[in-house]
Formats: C-alpha cells, sequence, structure tokens
C-alpha cells in the first residue's frame, strides 16, 4: 500500500473554514507563469471561477493575493508570495518528517507508471480541447502532453527548431483561407513534416448577452465607438483579426481598445463580461462559457504539426488513438462550436486548409 499525505489550510474562523484546494495551486501557477491565463490552463480550471476564486478570498483575508495588469500579465502581492512561500516550506518539513516514519513516497509500482507514460513537447495556439485534453491523456493513453500555450506562429517556429515535438495552429477555411495560409507553409516541409486533424471550430464577435449594440462587423465598432479588447500579435487569432479589417478596408486605429492584447479565447471573453471591453473576438465555446452573444465570421481547423518520422512513434500513436476514441469525443462535445470529424487523420503537408 502507497500512502498519499495531502497538506491543508484554514482559516481561523468560527467555525474552522477550509481553503479552497485549488488556491494555493492556482498561486504556484501565477507565480510560474507570470499569467493568470497561462495558470488557470495549467491547473484545468475556467477564467471565471479563477477570477471568482481570487476575489472572494480577497474579501475574505482583507488583502490581495495576486496583482492583475491589464496587457502585464499578473503577479503574486506580498500576501500571495507569504502563503506560496509558506506552503513550500511545510511541504518540505512534511517530506523531511515522513521517511522518519517509515512511509515511503515513491513506490516501485509508482516508479514503473512513471516509466510507462510516455511524452510530447507540444507548442500551441491556446485551444480549450486541447487544454482538456491535457488532464485527459494520462489517465486514457499513459501519454503526457508537456504543453505550452502561444501565437500560432510562434509555435510553429519552435516545432521547426525542434524545441517541440508537435506544433498547434489553426486557419481559416473556406475563401478566407485565401491568401491567409502562407505564412504558415513558410514554417512548413513537405517532406519533413506531417498535419494531424484536431478540430474545427467557430469564430467571431463575442459581445454582451443580447448583443444590444447590434454589432456585426468591425465597422459597427468604429461606427459606434466601441471598446474592443484584441488577440496578441502572432496568433492565429490576431491574423484572422487583422485579415478582416483589412477585408473591411478600415485603419485599425479607429478601433478603440485596438492595441489593448490578452492571450487567450477565456481571458478575452472574461474582459467582455466584466464590462471592460464591449467586444471581443474569439471562440464560440468561450463566449458561451461566459454567456455572451456570439457573432460568427469563420469556420477554422486546427492541426497539430508532428515530424513525418515520428507518425508510428508510441507516443504519437497514443495521440492519435485518443483523438480518435470515445474521450476526445466527450470532450468536443462538450464544446460549442466544435467539431471533431476526421480527428487524428494524419494527412500531408500540402492538404492544410483543404
Amino acid at each position: 500500500m502507497r500512502l498519499a499525505p495531502t497538506l491543508s489550510w484554514t482559516l481561523a474562523t468560527d467555525p474552522v473554514e477550509a481553503l479552497d484546494p485549488r488556491l494555493e495551486p492556482l498561486l504556484e501557477a501565477i507565480a510560474a507563469s507570470a499569467s493568470l491565463a497561462a495558470a488557470v490552463v495549467d491547473c484545468g480550471i475556467s477564467y471565471r471561477a479563477a477570477w471568482g476564486l481570487l476575489r472572494e478570498y480577497q474579501r475574505k483575508l482583507g488583502v490581495p493575493l495576486v496583482q492583475l495588469e491589464r496587457g502585464r500579465g499578473a503577479r503574486l502581492a506580498p500576501a500571495g508570495k507569504r502563503l506560496v512561500a509558506a506552503h513550500r516550506s511545510a511541504t518540505a518539513r512534511l517530506k523531511r518528517i515522513l521517511p522518519v516514519l517509515g512511509v515511503d513516497l515513491g513506490s516501485q509500482a509508482a516508479r514503473r507508471s512513471s516509466t510507462a507514460m510516455a511524452r510530447l513537447r507540444v507548442a500551441a495556439s491556446h485551444d480549450l480541447a486541447l487544454a482538456a485534453l491535457r488532464e485527459a491523456v494520462p489517465g486514457a493513453a499513459s501519454l503526457k502532453l508537456e504543453l505550452a500555450f502561444m501565437g500560432s506562429l510562434h509555435a510553429l517556429e519552435q516545432f521547426a527548431q525542434r524545441r517541440a515535438d508537435v506544433g498547434g495552429f489553426h486557419v481559416p477555411l473556406g475563401s478566407a483561407a485565401e491568401g491567409a495560409l502562407a505564412p504558415f507553409r513558410r514554417l512548413l516541409r513537405s517532406r519533413r513534416d506531417r498535419l494531424i486533424r484536431f478540430v474545427d471550430r467557430d469564430q467571431g464577435f463575442m459581445l454582451p448577452r443580447g448583443n444590444p449594440a447590434r454589432v456585426h462587423g468591425f465597422r459597427d465598432l468604429a461606427r459606434k465607438r466601441l471598446r474592443f479588447v484584441n488577440r496578441q500579435l502572432g496568433s492565429g487569432t490576431r491574423l484572422l483579426i487583422d485579415r478582416i479589417i483589412a477585408d473591411e478596408d478600415l485603419d485599425p486605429d479607429a478601433l478603440i481598445g485596438y492595441r489593448d492584447e490578452e492571450f487567450t479565447h477565456p481571458a478575452v471573453a472574461a474582459m467582455v463580461a466584466s464590462g471592460a471591453a464591449d467586444a471581443g473576438f474569439g471562440l464560440r465555446a468561450a463566449a458561451a462559457e461566459y454567456r455572451l452573444a456570439f457573432v460568427p465570421r469563420i469556420r477554422e481547423r486546427y492541426y497539430l504539426a508532428v515530424r513525418a518520422s515520428a507518425v508510428e512513434s508510441p507516443a504519437v500513436v497514443r495521440l492519435i488513438e485518443v483523438l480518435q476514441g470515445p474521450v476526445f469525443g466527450r470532450i468536443t462535445g462538450r464544446l460549442p462550436g466544435y467539431r471533431r470529424e476526421a480527428a487524428g487523420t494524419v494527412i500531408g503537408v500540402d492538404a492544410i486548409g483543404q
């Protein structure tokens, strides 16, 4: 038998109240990434839930645990730093005490399990299904996805430089794809690389419930002087936004907030839901999570780029099996605007966007 001790904290109230077990891992993730959007992905909770958790404990403790700066990410406030430091110190003491008590935290069975776990380094554009898949595959396929979210082009650069085993990116479909594929093709090689179909998804305007301003395009935002929150340079969604703006023959500086950037779809949705912005652009699924209105503009396809030489490796084979199986079906079934037809199909680079 293997013992698994845990460390928990309580508030000195009457009666005593246990701290939410999500709080300390969230603070650790913020300390590591300096981004609330990245931290929620690491912790497997929604942006809205994390935001609410931080507000709740600021109220209970009377001091902030995290300092959020729009466009500059997040950092721990002094109280947050003290809580994280105390948890690390207590955890270290616990590890020192347990061997004295005869408790083995590293059983042979656990070591065997770790050895059998295949790993893939994944650099990818932010995606809700991919974040959920990271949590599902260790149990479903003995596969660990070491996932780092970044812009689509940056992800493919990491892949091309062999700093990642997989590069995740998305491109528009249909007439919108004309001229939009060139930046991605420059980073892929037809003989060296293969693409794995992942999902198709809807992108469009995320707006307050009911779309009271009757927004259907960027010209509406400019004409009505509405506040827009953008995505970061280099992201696939930013490329898409800039292309639509150019097609509408609109000067980007005519948009209030064009220079204000967020790094994930949930972060954009949270800005609109909180009233900090009047409009954003992103996934239907993110809009649905925050109960926002959604005006569809683009259907797009998300791919996972892998080396041709790695397609039959145990890790990639396991990944493909999961994409074609029921676990991934359940994940995508919960996300409005997602379709998984042909997920797991391996295609050549020349078939991108088809």
